[in-house]
């Protein structure tokens, strides 16, 4: 998926920024090593989350909350058709999604008062309202704290990236392994750190370690009484081992999923993307983040829509439903899908809808929650929430609860300050099953 510049000049590229670290794809080694203070709940449930960031902003006006009977100046050029669960009607552009519409829910009328794309982005990414005085922990890195993953896979991975400071206040140790790209279709995907490339094999590897170990035995044992060096070892004795793993690296082969799974997804980065994350998720992995940009349509909204956007989510979206369904994995994977903001109701002078936070859509998914439902509802014109709004707290606490992770536990700041995982949000009852 190429990089994208909003319209407010902010630019979101194909790699993560991690604070300190902006533009620096985390390797192997480097993640390990922020990941050995996880210090994951002991608690831990067994389950595992998939969060797609359509990043830009969706219309939900084109996609899940069409209104055919709004005026010409709002309805749009689309057309609605009926989907697999009686009564709910979504945009023609997404069959496949129509025919899956069982196993998720959509919630409409989700409303907030944030029309910048990055602090939108904050909101939605963190359940939080962004304050100036603190930033808030993106969901894979609470998940990353609080469940137990399988030590031989990093518990968090964004494809390509996570975005802005995703650890927050909790500090880079909770942060996402970063894959710096998509998958390609038809391709083995390589990733810094965990494949083998320019020909290096494992057994190139495995030399080069058993080398190493003969010049250790060169120097004084006191050496190694330093804490750094000493660390830096263990780390990359670990990194090594998750390197051999056949496990790891079975986990990122996409070429090794069944032509079943495969003919569902077509050959966009964000299908491709939607495969690798139910592959992860099946291997052990318990976060994974898949970006999908170019949302940010103030001109020529339908032509883009119809053309890439639509049929691209289509695609991704339904595989990796129906995939976690027939892998069983559905319930005990939490899906939650969102935007920043929605789109204006009314229709710009350039054929385009502008940034609109009172009215949008999000999509939950598996972890108990409900499928087939429609809970929310926007007003005839898509203008704002028809009733009681939704907000962006609310849908987050949703997604934690379907988690088994308490949203009103309080974590500390480095500073000492007490502050909740959702500091004002409620489950939505009506989105469990």
């Amino acid at each position: 998926m190429a990089t994208h510049t909003f319209c407010d000049g902010i630019q979101r590229r194909d790699f993560l920024r991690f604070g300190a670290l902006t533009g620096v794809g985390l390797g192997l080694t480097n993640y390990l090593q922020l990941a050995e203070a996880g210090q994951v709940n002991a608690k831990a449930r067994g389950k595992s989350a998939i969060f797609i960031r359509l990043a830009g902003g969706p219309t939900h006006m084109d996609t899940f909350d069409c209104k055919p009977d709004a005026p010409d100046t709002h309805r749009g050029e689309f057309k609605e058709i009926a989907t697999n669960v009686k009564g709910i009607r979504i945009s023609e552009h997404l069959p496949k999604l129509a025919k899956c519409a069982d196993k998720f829910t959509i919630l409409r009328g989700v409303s907030h008062t944030l029309a910048a794309h990055r602090l939108g982005s904050q909101y939605l990414n963190t359940g939080n309202r962004p304050l100036p005085s603190l930033q808030f922990p993106a969901y894979g890195a609470v998940v990353s704290k609080e469940l137990m993953g399988d030590p031989d896979l990093p518990p968090f991975v964004a494809v390509p990236n996570q975005g802005d400071n995703p650890t927050g206040y909790l500090g880079v140790e909770y942060g996402p392994f970063a894959t710096g790209s998509t998958p390609r279709a038809g391709q083995s995907m390589r990733i810094r750190g965990v494949s083998l490339g320019s020909g290096v094999t494992v057994d190139d590897v495995n030399r080069r370690q058993d080398l190493l170990r003969k010049f250790d035995t060169a120097f004084d044992g006191d050496l190694y009484n330093d804490k750094t060096i000493a660390g830096l070892n263990k780390f990359d004795q670990r990194a090594y081992a998750m390197l051999r793993s056949k496990k790891t690296r079975d986990a990122f082969d996409l070429s090794k999923e069944s032509e079943a799974i495969k003919t569902r997804f077509n050959e966009s980065g964000f299908a491709q993307s939607c495969m690798l994350a139910t592959r992860l998720v099946e291997s052990g992995v318990r976060f994974v983040t898949v970006n999908y940009g170019g949302w940010d349509t103030h001109n020529d909204n339908f032509n883009r829509l119809k053309t890439r956007n639509l049929p691209e989510l289509d695609s991704g979206l339904s595989g990796l439903f129906t995939s976690l369904a027939d892998k069983g994995l559905l319930d005990t994977t939490s899906v939650f899908v969102t935007g920043e903001f929605g789109r204006t109701p009314k229709i710009n002078a350039r054929g385009g809808r502008d940034h609109y936070p009172r009215a949008m859509f999000c999509l939950l998914a598996g972890g108990g929650m409900a499928g087939g439902r429609v809970v929310g509802a926007s007003d005839a014109k898509g203008e704002g929430p028809k009733n009681e709004a939704i907000k962006p707290d609310d849908v987050a606490a949703t997604f934690y609860h379907s988690l088994g992770i308490d949203h009103t536990k309080e974590y500390h700041t480095p500073s000492g300050r007490p502050v909740m995982i959702v500091r004002d949000g409620t489950v939505i009852k009506d989105a469990f099953a």
